[in-house]
């Protein structure tokens, strides 16, 4: 749909994905096709190495800059992915704050990667119960932050957390899809089946002398890892990286569902391309 809107509207699009950027992970983090490519020009997708760690901030700074190109051609960008603080990132910004230790960043990265979510949740509640009780216990991404930060600062997240939004010399219209859970669950589930056929497998295999990397710290990376250590076998990894799909896509709508902005849209609706052109300027 987003590749059908931006020819509609004669435009391109950026990706607002934090993996679909990085090279060598085009089927574990379903990358756009090179035949979707071709047909729309795309931003931010497959041209980062996965050992570069790049953060909100740093996709705040790219997107700004690829939607000034872009608008210089057109009056409309679309922008199309799930990651939630990078939506946020580019549509408000983000607070400024200290730097993080990139030691102690990768030393709690390869702790969680070995010792697992339980781990990480004890490890928050015990060095920032402030940040802890703010309800994010089941987003890793956002318990890793708050933690780095406590143990590179001293002080919790939670006093740089300020609220105020950024001003845009443009206009944002967001719009979010959605399908019943039942039939999102089981598209989830062939979608992890056709990426295993796709070559799934060979490509953790190949990024498996990397795994110590923050960027390969994802769904249907760290489940395969897991594989190749010998603590799963195939099918209880493949059945975990569905599972941990769908836990995903569940805290990605409550992620979205909190913003008011959104106008929310029946995925399968025939009508859908001519609803969401109507809501535009």
């Amino acid at each position: 749909m987003a590749i059908r809107l931006a020819q509609s509207l004669g435009t391109e699009i950026v990706s607002a994905d934090s993996r679909q950027c990085y090279t060598g992970m085009s089927i574990g983090t379903a990358q756009p096709s090179a035949a979707e490519l071709a047909l729309v020009p795309h931003h931010f997708i497959n041209c980062f190495s996965p050992a570069e760690p790049l953060s909100a901030a740093d996709y705040e700074k790219l997107a700004l800059a690829y939607l000034e190109t872009i608008f210089r051609k057109s009056s409309y960008a679309v922008v199309c992915g799930g990651t939630g603080l990078y939506i946020k990132a580019l549509c408000e910004g983000l607070d400024a704050m200290p730097p993080v230790d990139p030691l102690i960043e990768a030393q709690v990265n390869a702790s969680y990667a070995r010792e697992g979510m339980a781990w990480l949740q004890e490890a928050v509640a015990e060095a920032d119960p402030a940040f802890y009780a703010s309800g994010e216990t089941s987003n890793p991404s956002r318990m890793l932050r708050a933690l780095i930060f406590r143990l590179s600062t001293g002080e919790s997240i939670t006093a740089y957390q300020t609220g105020m939004k950024k001003e845009r010399p443009f206009r944002t219209i967001k719009i979010g899809l959605e399908l019943p859970r039942a039939e999102l669950y089981s598209r989830i589930n062939t979608r992890v089946d056709q990426m295993m056929q796709e070559g799934l497998l060979e490509e953790a295999q190949h990024l498996l002398p990397h795994r110590h990397l923050k960027n390969l710290n994802t769904v249907g990376y760290s489940e395969l890892f897991a594989y190749f250590d010998h603590k799963l076998s195939l099918a209880e990894a493949v059945e975990q990286i569905k599972q941990h799909s769908r836990n995903y896509a569940k805290r990605q709508l409550t992620w979205f569902k909190k913003d008011q902005d959104f106008f929310w849209l029946q995925a399968s609706d025939p009508y859908l391309h001519q609803k969401i052109t109507a809501v535009l300027p």
